[in-house]
């Protein structure tokens, strides 16, 4: 396999590297650890006698262009640097172990499927799945976790965000190797949905796709602008979500007229508070950071303070922030993101 050549970016400082625009960086697919998990799917995909393999491309994101039949997978993933930065603007890398990277491998192939074959105009896709459209496609949706009429796949509840998103969870799913689907499902009435995905791949075994269209790789991938740039915008997208109505809750939670300032309670326990949180609740951790610096900010404006030998403190701020964050999650909307 070949490796990429050495970049005269590699070295750069964080601060450096922002600077640099990422069209220009000469990322590539191949010779990558990216290039056998692609050809994974691949087997995968032929493992089911099914002949198309989407074409992968670097993009700014984990997406298929809509009615193009190709992955694009985010350029971070590239190169271990680029993954160091990412973690660094967003505390965490979307797709960087081999698991997770595969989990949204066959769901952008089900997009690619779904194109490909022009599924959606199939009645009984349709019947399945719903009715699909550009209108109709939401920048939100508010997810029942407890649903059986879907799959759980992806975090968020992400088949519940729309037709074509059901149809790309239920196919991943049925598409993972080692996966007993019908015990998984077994009284579910997801269960429908992946016999007809099944019933459908067997039918589209050994056939070539019957869309395929002409396209041009730079009029999808949105590579054209700075590392600063792109961090800008995706850091943005994050930050809006929760509300400013903690002040009476903190002053419960913080209520010593002495002892040590809450916010430094807070700074201490951060990084824990924040891998406990997200891991409960699936929650992105750039988010729980912007709320965790929120609450500290607010606790030097109120002035509070905490017993610095409260054995209970931990678990009473814990459940706080998470009540925080859940409460957030069922009442408030997802962004599509996929």
């Amino acid at each position: 396999m070949r490796e990429m050549e050495a970049a005269d970016w590699v070295s750069l400082s964080d601060q450096d590297l922002l600077e640099r625009r990422i069209s220009k960086l000469g990322l590539r697919l191949d010779g990558t650890a990216l290039e056998p998990l692609i050809r994974q799917l691949y087997d995968e995909l032929s493992a089911h006698g099914l002949v198309f393999h989407p074409q992968c491309h670097i993009g700014d994101e984990w997406f298929v262009p809509i009615g193009i039949p190709a992955i694009f997978v985010p350029f971070f993933l590239v190169h271990d640097r680029l993954r160091a930065l990412e973690r660094t603007m967003m505390l965490e890398v979307e797709g960087g172990t081999k698991e997770w990277f595969m989990q949204l491998m066959r769901h952008e192939a089900g997009h690619a499927y779904t194109y490909a074959y022009q599924l959606t105009r199939k009645k009984k896709w349709q019947q399945t799945f719903g009715h699909t459209s550009r209108e109709e496609t939401p920048d939100t949706y508010r997810p029942r976790p407890f649903s059986r009429s879907y799959v759980v796949h992806l975090d968020d509840w992400y088949a519940q965000s729309h037709p074509d998103e059901d149809f790309a969870e239920t196919f991943a799913v049925w598409l993972t190797p080692g996966l007993d689907w019908r015990k998984r499902y077994a009284g579910w009435k997801a269960l429908q949905k992946l016999e007809y995905v099944d019933e459908l791949m067997r039918s589209l075994a050994g056939k070539p796709p019957v869309h395929a269209p002409e396209y041009r790789v730079a009029d999808y991938d949105c590579l054209n602008v700075k590392l600063k740039t792109y961090y800008a915008r995706k850091r943005k997208l994050y930050e809006d979500t929760y509300p400013d109505f903690y002040d009476a809750d903190l002053r419960q939670l913080f209520a010593a007229p002495a002892g040590i300032k809450a916010s430094f309670y807070l700074r201490q326990r951060r990084r824990r508070l924040m891998n406990s949180v997200c891991q409960w609740t699936n929650e992105k951790k750039f988010r729980v950071n912007k709320l965790l610096t929120r609450l500290i900010d607010r606790c030097d404006q109120l002035g509070l303070h905490v017993l610095n030998d409260d054995p209970q403190q931990d678990f009473r701020v814990s459940a706080f922030i998470t009540t925080l964050v859940m409460n957030y999650l069922f009442t408030g909307k997802f962004k599509r993101t996929k």
